[in-house]
C-alpha cells in the first residue's frame, strides 16, 4: 500500500479535495468524511485504470519492474 497526499477544504457549505500525486482524482461531497471516502475509491479506480492502460499499451513481452523515489 502507498500513501498518497489530499488536499481538502470546506467551501460554501460543500467539501472539496484532490489528490495532489495524480491529476484528475478529485471529488466533493457535503461532510469531510464522505469526501475523503470518495478520494480514496476514485484514487483505486485511476491507478486500476492507469494500470490496465499501460499494461495494454505493453503488449507482449514486458516486465514489471517496482521502483521507488
Amino acid at each position: 500500500m502507498q500513501d498518497y497526499t489530499a488536499i481538502v477544504k470546506r467551501q460554501t457549505g460543500w467539501w472539496f479535495g484532490w489528490i495532489e500525486e495524480i491529476p484528475g482524482v478529485n471529488c466533493q461531497e457535503r461532510t469531510r468524511e464522505k469526501l475523503l471516502d470518495s478520494l480514496r475509491e476514485t484514487l483505486r479506480e485511476a491507478i486500476d485504470m492507469n494500470r490496465e492502460e499501460a499494461r495494454r499499451s505493453a503488449d507482449e513481452g514486458y516486465l514489471e519492474v517496482k521502483v521507488s523515489a
